[in-house]
């Protein structure tokens, strides 16, 4: 069987490196891309000593389509037409404010990061999988993406258009036999709610409170599964909650 090459976005943390993990566990190449240097090359250093396989990492900022295009440009066209499957993974929140106090520099890292980024690598990465003929892209969605929630307004339209997205590039990539997944999680215990909260660890930890929350593996278990079907089945869309969780605003606290 031919080794696969995957892509994830948003590695240095969360579901980016619980994802790196289990694809490295399952003999996947991987390509890293993360802001954090430092974290980028940790989580190569620690992958490459326990599994045999090729790990590079790109280091540079999603939410620009020239740092998008220089980092793909750095990559030879061999390992350009290895990759197999896309995670697009890199996505925050940052703020909870109502519409009419919302921060505007929170609302453009939002959608440039969680709609942009993903179009902009998604651009580089597609025209590869068509001439392929193959191919499977992932979307990091969330629960935020089906439904709304006060305070959550620009942070919801943002999943939302990835949800969107991810029934688009299914209909336009379907000749091609790309298979896209749509994975949309609940509360999960990451990094997400210390950005979000702007590094108020205690803010962050008490939005978990009283509950058992998702953790990061998960959903990276989520996606192996979406990723591990048989040619002939696709993944559409999945939503994973943590059982004390039914819907973005009912949640049972012990």
């Amino acid at each position: 069987m031919m080794t696969q090459t995957a892509l994830i976005t948003g590695a240095t943390a969360g579901i980016g490196k619980a994802t790196a993990e289990l694809l490295a566990q399952k003999g996947f190449n991987l390509l890293l891309t993360g802001r954090r240097e430092e974290r980028l090359n940790a989580l190569k250093f620690e992958l490459s000593a326990k599994y045999n396989i090729d790990i590079q990492i790109l280091c540079f900022d999603i939410q620009s389509f020239t740092a998008c295009q220089a980092a793909w440009s750095s990559l030879s066209v061999e390992t350009q037409n290895s990759i197999t499957v896309l995670i697009n993974n890199a996505g925050l929140a940052s703020g909870r404010s109502p519409i009419h106090e919302g921060d505007v520099n929170d609302w453009d890292q939002m959608i440039d990061t969680n709609v942009k980024g993903l179009l902009y690598i998604t651009r580089l990465v597609a025209p590869v999988m068509k001439d392929k003929m193959t191919g499977h892209i992932v979307n990091i969605a969330s629960i935020a993406g089906k439904e709304v929630y006060q305070n959550g307004n620009v942070y919801c339209a943002s999943k939302h258009a990835v949800d969107a997205l991810s029934r688009s590039m299914r209909i336009d990539l379907l000749p091609f036999n790309i298979k896209v997944t749509n994975v949309a999680p609940g509360a999960a215990e990451t990094e997400f709610s210390i950005v979000r909260m702007k590094g108020d660890t205690d803010a962050a930890k008490a939005v978990y409170d009283g509950f058992d929350p998702l953790v990061a593996g998960d959903i990276a278990e989520t996606i192996w599964f979406a990723l591990s079907r048989p040619a002939h089945v696709n993944i559409n869309d999945l939503v994973i909650v943590p059982t004390a969780q039914a819907n973005v605003t009912n949640l049972v606290r012990k």
